[in-house]
């Protein structure tokens, strides 16, 4: 039971993580390498404004997404969508985006390394324990869990009951057929790159409240989203919060069970399983 409840605690800022670079990749058919440092960025956001003025971390997403939200539009604007017009096709502009993305990673990490050095920070936040089945759990880990439940949740009512969000999942599915109903797929492709990096944003704000973290380790959390994404169905929303949960669990077990420094192999384990009997996403359905 503590291995199923630490687990999902984790996984539910995984699926956080997980549905920026969905929105990103299903939506906007842009493969983001520098999800990651989106994320560390909004850490060190998030750290810089509790040590500094005191700001609780949860507040501070109300800034730190906004902020994530705009950057994330002009970097579409003014880098990816030139890519985007002159791409032939699907395959084309994956692989203009993967090396534009590569480029912007580097810089990110660069400017992060620039401004906060090598080191690893942390900072204490509801660090106290919070009872779970009689078994204590860190306050934060829950307070996090939280509040990604409630962004995924008014996520999913924005995609499944406003015109928005619609036309968001249209053009995920296909964009050819989304323009043949007056949708500006241009414009929805760009809204939702920029969605996608504001949630990547409020996860590294969650994530900052319980996690060590330094300037270089965003590589290693686009990894995690990429395989999230794929495991859940590229573009489906409910697959990549089930797939985050999945790998979260897995993670805490091997950790319990086995041995801490197998977590890594264990998740590319787990992801070569799905590539291997489910290709299409745990909830997907195979090609006719």
């Amino acid at each position: 039971m503590q291995i199923l409840v630490t687990g999902s605690l984790l996984g539910g800022t995984y699926a956080l993580i997980a549905l920026g670079l969905t929105l990103q990749y299903g939506a906007a058919r842009i493969m983001n390498l520098a999800n990651g440092e989106t994320l560390v960025a909004a850490c060190f956001v998030a750290f810089w404004l509790f040590t500094s003025f005191g700001v609780n971390p949860l507040l501070a997403m109300l800034v730190i997404a906004p902020a994530a939200l705009m950057l994330s539009w002009l970097i579409y604007a003014w880098l990816l969508q030139p890519l985007v017009r002159r791409a032939k096709n699907r395959g084309m502009l994956e692989v203009d985006s993967i090396l534009a993305t590569f480029g912007l990673l580097f810089l990110f990490q660069g400017l992060m390394l620039q401004g906060f050095g090598g080191g690893y920070f942390n900072y204490k936040f509801l660090a106290e324990p919070f009872f779970i089945f009689d078994s204590p759990y860190a306050l934060n880990r829950v307070v996090a869990f939280v509040a990604a439940v409630l962004v995924a949740s008014l996520l999913c009512l924005f995609l499944y009951r406003t015109r928005q969000g619609t036309a968001v999942r249209a053009v995920a599915v296909d964009p050819a057929s989304a323009r043949l109903v007056a949708i500006n797929v241009s414009r929805t492709a760009g809204f939702a790159f920029a969605l996608g990096g504001a949630l990547t944003a409020c996860g590294g704000a969650l994530l900052s409240t319980f996690y060590t973290f330094n300037a270089s380790m965003g590589v290693l959390f686009t990894m995690k989203a990429l395989i999230i994404v794929i495991m859940g169905g590229v573009g489906d929303v409910r697959g990549a919060m089930l797939a985050a949960l999945i790998l979260g669990v897995a993670e805490t077990a091997v950790a319990s069970l086995i041995d801490p420094g197998l977590t890594l192999a264990a998740t590319y384990a787990l992801f070569i399983l799905v590539l291997l009997f489910r290709p299409q996403g745990l909830l997907g359905r195979a090609a006719a």
